[in-house]
């Protein structure tokens, strides 16, 4: 009988889970844009997400890992979308700050995952399977990892330097790429959004195209900082009102003042 080197132990370790993995493939983000252009998507969808989950199960994942088959190294069975949100799950486990979504603990497949391609686009249309090569197993295509294996309903392909979009949605074992609408927008329907292209300046960054989102009626959603403005704004367009109507009422006679019923005092 031939007896194998590995132990019982080994057989029957558990598999690992998020605090057990790398959090990173350790390689350099490749573009200044891409940390921005992440933070932006998570400011301006934040409202959306708390109403669509009012109990706070969603996570998104900024430039981490989905871990989907065992590999050693780790890293070599992981995809790192550049943004990636996942409905109905906890945005902590066991009180800690997920490090990675490891989808043999969870199960739940993301809704929506994001790449920010800095160059052709090349990497993240990648449909390579997962094969053996002269006897070693080649990693596959990340196209064909978010298709074939994580099953992720909606993939998007951001391309940074000429702000062009493509959008796929999985259907029947398939990525079929979405046309967009009369807004030259991409509907997400489970998140009740449109993803597009904006054009504009961005944490002091020049004026370039970001992905953002819009609502349903193709309102922009806007960022904390832009809400905040926004608000400002209305405040100082009512304060003027109210000062444009009271520079008119003080132009009338006490006479016209006390037809309207208007105390002449109150007006200065």
């Amino acid at each position: 009988m031939v007896q194998s080197n590995t132990t019982i132990d080994e057989q029957l370790r558990p598999f690992p889970d998020h605090t057990q993995l790398p959090e990173s493939d350790g390689t350099f983000v490749n573009n200044f844009q891409k940390h921005p252009q992440s933070i932006l998507l998570t400011d301006s969808i934040e409202p959306v997400l708390q109403e669509l989950h009012p109990d706070n199960r969603y996570a998104i994942g900024q430039d981490c890992g989905i871990y989907w088959r065992e590999t050693n190294p780790p890293e070599k069975g992981a995809e790192a979308p550049d943004w990636f949100y996942v409905p109905d799950v906890p945005p902590r486990l066991d009180g800690q700050i997920r490090r990675s979504y490891v989808l043999w603990r969870e199960y739940i497949t993301p809704l929506i995952a994001l790449e920010f391609a800095s160059g052709t686009g090349t990497e993240e249309r990648d449909q390579t399977p997962l094969q053996a090569v002269d006897g070693k197993v080649q990693k596959p295509g990340k196209f064909w990892v978010y298709e074939k294996i994580i099953r992720i309903p909606y993939y998007g392909i951001f391309m940074i330097n000429t702000g062009e979009l493509e959008v796929y949605h999985w259907e029947d074992g398939t990525y079929e790429r979405l046309s967009p609408n009369e807004r030259n927008h991409y509907p997400i329907n489970r998140m009740n959004v449109e993803l597009g292209v904006w054009r504009g300046t961005y944490l002091g960054l020049a004026e370039q195209p970001w992905l953002r989102w819009w609502d349903r009626e193709g309102n922009l959603l806007l960022t904390g900082q832009e809400r905040a403005a926004y608000a400002e704004a209305q405040v100082q367009q009512e304060q003027q009102k109210r000062q444009q109507l009271v520079a008119q009422l003080k132009a009338l006679s006490p006479e016209q003042l006390e037809a309207l019923g208007i105390d002449a005092g109150l007006l200065e």
